[in-house]
């Protein structure tokens, strides 16, 4: 029964993130999943003879609380955030649970009266792992939630000879990991293997700008379900190595797939310190004398006789809130005729899939949602291209060969519709610190001011127009 109970987790926990890959069956893959840790926990339970209903639904039912306040509360600017505190999370429960089960094997304190778990390779092995990649995990998810929330500088914090710094710290770490390996009656050697894994996380995060950090969240992802396949196999737990490899694949998956997006190899970005804002690069010879600047009313006019619009989202309209307003002129356009489609960047946003969560919250539909390879061949036939809040992933600087941090990386192709509508704030940079050239171009208008007071303003003027 303990085996067909995690069968059934498992094939719950595979039909759940099936479910993930399309917004439609996005929520019903959630409580799938939620279903599956549910009997995978309660199997667990069973299977220790931990039978006390009490415990069971008082966890539940502070698993649930906890959850639901967290839902009701965060904001969607905050979700990357979040989301690397639960990689975090998923890295310390490793550490501690390895832990745990190596004092039961030691039999030291109340741990001893617990389980019969043997110290064989396997196990000592597979706590080792548990031990460093969840500390490193941790402490990296740590940074990059400070680096998210703007308590940790933005900028790569770099220094001379960090490498070396990084490559010692890594050894140091393997030759403890070996140490709790070959002396596990030490129980000392784990802890300090805990420790020096947490700086490591610490020396691999914090030289990472925070233009890199979706391809971070989505590693750290990945680490994090690595970690618990290992504690998988420290507790012999079928279902949790299940898991763990999982969430592991996946969020390796994902981060090759944002480091194409930005054609980055990940070594480049573990170690290349690229994402910095340079502060030097100044946009005087390219946008001087050389940006128009508009009003909603004159871009309400040019939708009036559009019959294509794109619109293209980034973090600036997440950090406005504007996509109520987006919705409501989308809905506008669409009663007069006007095809309207979403031009959506792998790494637009904080976090990958960040804009698809914002517009779907909206219910926009996701067939107008198109993927960058989807949209960019339709924009030369496109009568206006609205630019909200994205500035590097539509810079066409990124086309040059190389002499900047963005060369070569793909990019909306926003420049080649008839008009080009930006709404900023100002001609401030993005995170790659440089100046965009399609501010500045013929077919382009700027709106500056708040992405929610200017969509607004443009709802209004186009009802009115």
């Amino acid at each position: 029964m303990v085996e067909l109970g995690y069968l059934l987790a498992a094939i719950l926990f595979i039909v759940g993130l099936k479910g993930l890959t399309h917004p439609r069956s996005a929520v019903r893959g959630n409580l799938i999943g939620s279903m599956g840790m549910l009997v995978a926990v309660v199997t667990v339970l069973l299977a220790q003879e931990i039978l006390n209903p009490g415990l069971i639904v008082a966890g539940v039912a502070l698993g649930s609380a906890i959850g639901a306040v967290l839902a009701l509360t965060i904001k969607m600017t905050a979700m990357p955030q979040l989301v690397g505190l639960y990689n975090g999370f998923g890295g310390i429960a490793s550490v501690l649970v390895a832990g745990a089960v190596l004092y039961q094997v030691l039999g030291i304190g109340a741990a001893a009266a617990v389980g019969t778990t043997t110290a064989d390779l396997q196990m000592l092995v597979a706590t080792s792992a548990s031990g460093l990649i969840g500390a490193v995990t941790f402490f990296g998810s740590l940074v990059a939630f400070g680096k998210l929330q703007g308590i940790v500088t933005e900028k790569p914090v770099r220094y001379r000879g960090e490498q070396i710094v990084k490559v010692l710290v890594t050894l140091v770490s393997l030759a403890l990991a070996v140490m709790v390996v070959r002396t596990p009656d030490q129980i000392e050697y784990y802890w300090a293997l805990a420790g020096v894994a947490s700086l490591l996380g610490i020396l691999l995060v914090i030289p990472i700008g925070g233009a890199d950090m979706p391809i971070v969240v989505a590693l750290l992802n990945s680490y994090s379900g690595l970690a618990a396949a290992a504690t998988g196999f420290v507790l012999t737990n079928t279902v949790l190595i299940i898991a763990g490899s999982l969430v592991g694949a996946s969020g390796i998956i994902l981060t090759n797939i944002m480091c194409k997006a930005m054609n980055r190899s990940l070594a480049n970005v573990l170690f290349g310190g690229v994402g910095a804002v340079q502060e030097s690069a100044g946009g005087d010879d390219i946008y001087e004398g050389r940006v128009k600047s508009t009003s909603a009313e004159e871009v309400a006019m040019i939708l009036k006789s559009a019959r294509s619009v794109v619109i293209v989202p980034g973090y600036g309209m997440a950090v406005a809130r504007a996509q109520t307003p987006v919705r409501i002129l989308t809905e506008a356009l669409e009663a007069d005729d006007v095809t309207v489609n979403f031009g959506i960047h792998p790494v637009a946003g904080r976090m990958p899939g960040h804009m698809n969560v914002l517009l779907a919250e909206e219910n926009i539909s996701y067939d107008k949602l198109r993927e960058m390879d989807q949209i960019n061949p339709e924009f030369a036939n496109t009568d206006v291209a609205i630019v909200l809040g994205a500035n590097d992933v539509v810079n066409p600087v990124a086309r040059e060969s190389s002499g900047s941090p963005i060369s070569g990386m793909p990019i909306l192709d926003v420049d080649k519709a008839r008009t080009v509508v930006v709404i900023k704030r100002s001609l401030s940079p993005g995170f790659a610190g440089i100046p965009n050239p399609l501010f500045a171009a013929d077919n382009t208008l700027m709106l500056f001011g708040d992405g929610k007071k200017v969509m607004d303003d443009l709802v209004s003027a186009y009802r009115d127009a």
